[in-house]
């Protein structure tokens, strides 16, 4: 398989995570979703809990144009901005690091959106029906099936709304992915295999 840098979004109670971590393993490179919170609060000084916990805080604005501008890499122009946002800015300068040290799967984090002008760079977004991640939210996460579809919905419009925040554009929308797939109607493991193929054969 070419070695190639993969982005992954996903949808919550898709398999997203577990995807990104397989299909490393399998293209035996660094995989970055827990490692990657690590990481920025090594190299920036925030906590981890305020790197963690920033997605379910931004409001719906955007702040990508000075996050561009900064190119990740100075504080000129940050004073006036929220803590989550500071956060933001640190959050790109490590992803850019992290994509500059070679091939590797990065989940979430609008990777997809900061890495946008590498061509080597594939973005790929998992979803699946709501009944399918139900079942794996409460199966494999735990969670309380009464109340199970509310909070995956609250999960994902945190999710919009940090995005659409730090990028200005529609998390999920398909013109940012070189490629959707739902995972509910092949399983994890095909989704995983299509994904390996598109690799293979995808022109850069």
């Amino acid at each position: 398989m070419k070695q190639r840098i993969v982005t992954i979004s996903r949808t919550y109670g898709s398999g997203g995570r577990i995807i990104g971590q397989k299909l490393a393993e399998d293209m035996g490179v660094p995989f970055y979703d827990k490692a990657l919170i690590d990481r920025i609060a090594e190299e920036s000084g925030f906590s981890k809990d305020l790197i963690e916990n920033a997605e379910m805080k931004a409001k719906n604005s955007f702040i990508y144009t000075l996050a561009t501008s900064l190119g990740g890499s100075g504080d000129a122009g940050i004073e006036g901005l929220s803590l989550n946002d500071k956060c933001f800015l640190a959050q790109v300068n490590v992803i850019r690091k992290i994509a500059e040290e070679g091939p590797c799967v990065i989940v979430g984090r609008c990777a997809d959106y900061i890495l946008r002008d590498m061509p080597e760079v594939t973005n790929i977004f998992v979803c699946a029906e709501m009944h399918n991640r139900i079942q794996r939210a409460v199966e494999e996460y735990g969670m309380d099936k009464t109340n199970v579809e509310n909070e995956i919905k609250k999960i994902d419009k945190a999710r919009t709304n940090y995005y659409t925040h730090h990028t200005g554009r529609k998390w999920g929308d398909i013109l940012n992915y070189h490629l959707t797939l739902d995972s509910g109607y092949i399983g994890l493991e095909d989704t995983i295999a299509v994904i390996e193929e598109f690799l293979e054969r995808r022109k850069y």
